[in-house]
């Protein structure tokens, strides 16, 4: 008999299956509570609540861990590529040779936009922001390609997940394009994934493009680490759309929608203005005692995070990975090695270290991407770009729950009681 946990409510004694999965927390399941109790569960944020059954991705916060399909981040960034991490998130197994061949083959013939798809572009101010066009052309998708909305049919949906993996690098490279005034650049499907975007984004029709090796692998690096993150507020967004049975292609613009927030995808882009601020090593000390002083509005961005208690995976890939870009583009920044000393001071200082204030991977992703030739702007849709496929894989496993309800969650009301209506002129 399954583990069970007991509630004592209203004088009565009710019991509720536990629930454990193949590693993390143990589920108390509470589905029937409201039929036998006529009561809810309250949660703010859902911090303390699993939402779904999920076998793609675990993260333990406290020990910094975060896992695909079981295996290591740390060893998916460093021996892995995009593509295959790609296949492994919606197939749930690391491809063989052939079959990572086939895959990537699959993604270049889906690149292309449809043109008048590209028209799109024009229709939005100079100045518009990338993330802003993103929303509007992803959303968009769905009108174009209506031979994959169908979700009831596995084949659809393998295909409009292919199309958004494969387009949103053309996507995305366009809104940059279109922002600096320069002619789009067409996919090269004789490039990798990412050496593709790549050219799309910094080529131009006048020259050829080179695709620096160091600098491929680096913004490969930065995609695998960015691929998925369990069930963060954007994925819980294309889970909660997509529970409704609304098309691929509008779940994950409501993905993009709600990744916009500074608290979720802008956090490098934050963290990068932070290290401009201070500027140089010697003014840490200082902004260190700011951060300190509850009074002052300043806080350090990119250190600490809403799950690690623990330094962030990621971010370790990140540091080695900002040093490998610095060597390959012969270039050295203040910003960096303000980061590396903020970073050694913050995790010996008392205050920092009780607090679990470790640095996150925003803390040295947006010192990479500037160094390589990104605004700003361009730091969300990057992220964006990436945790595409970890939208579309969670997409995927959702439809494919036999458990899948449409997401209803409830509240604790405390407005008004039920009262009579007042006719205007007695008011």
């Amino acid at each position: 008999m399954a583990e069970q946990s007991k509630l004592s409510l209203g004088g009565k004694d009710y019991d509720y299956p536990i629930i454990k999965g193949s590693v993390g927390p143990d589920v108390i399941d509470i589905r029937k509570l409201y039929g036998q109790t006529g009561a809810f569960t309250f949660d703010p944020g859902f911090t303390s609540t699993a939402a779904c059954e999920s076998a793609l991705t675990y993260i333990d916060g406290d020990e910094g861990v975060l896992l695909h399909r079981g295996y290591p981040i740390g060893q998916l960034a460093e021996q892995s590529s995009f593509m295959e991490v790609s296949y492994l998130l919606l197939n749930g197994e690391l491809p063989s040779g052939r079959e990572l061949e086939e895959f990537s083959r699959t993604i270049s013939r889906h690149t292309m936009l449809h043109e008048q798809l590209m028209s799109f572009y024009s229709g939005f101010r100079r100045d518009a922001h990338p993330m802003a066009i993103m929303c509007g052309v992803v959303g968009a998708l769905s009108a174009f390609y209506h031979d994959s909305t169908d979700i009831a049919d596995p084949k659809h949906r393998k295909i409009s997940s292919h199309r958004l993996i494969a387009k949103m690098p053309t996507i995305a490279a366009a809104a940059y394009k279109y922002s600096v005034g320069q002619p789009f650049m067409y996919p090269d499907n004789r490039l990798s994934y990412t050496g593709n975007f790549l050219r799309m984004t910094f080529g131009v029709p006048a020259e050829d493009y080179e695709v620096i090796p160091e600098i491929e692998r680096a913004m490969d690096r930065i995609f695998i680490l960015h691929a998925d993150h369990e069930q963060n507020a954007s994925t819980s967004t294309v889970r909660l759309a997509g529970s409704s049975g609304a098309n691929p292609f509008a779940c994950i613009a409501a993905g993009i929608a709600c990744l916009w927030g500074p608290a979720h995808g802008g956090a490098n882009e934050a963290a990068l203005n932070m290290l401009r601020e201070i500027g140089t090593p010697d003014r840490i000390p200082h902004y260190i005692e700011r951060a300190k002083d509850k009074n002052d509005p300043f806080r350090l961005m990119g250190f600490g995070h809403r799950v690690y208690k623990n330094y962030d995976p990621r971010a370790t890939v990140m540091q080695k990975t900002v040093r490998e870009v610095f060597d390959a583009m012969k270039v050295s920044d203040p910003v960096f090695e303000t980061a590396l000393r903020l970073e050694e001071i913050a995790l010996h200082d008392p205050y920092f270290v009780e607090k679990k204030l470790f640095p996150n991977v925003d803390f040295y992703s947006g010192i990479i991407l500037s160094a390589i030739g990104f605004p700003t702007t361009m730091f969300t849709v990057l992220f964006a770009l990436a945790r595409t496929v970890g939208w579309v894989a969670q997409w995927n496993e959702m439809i494919s729950d036999p458990n899948q309800k449409i997401g209803r969650p409830r509240q604790l009301y405390t407005g008004p009681t039920e009262r009579d209506y007042v006719p205007i002129g007695k008011r």
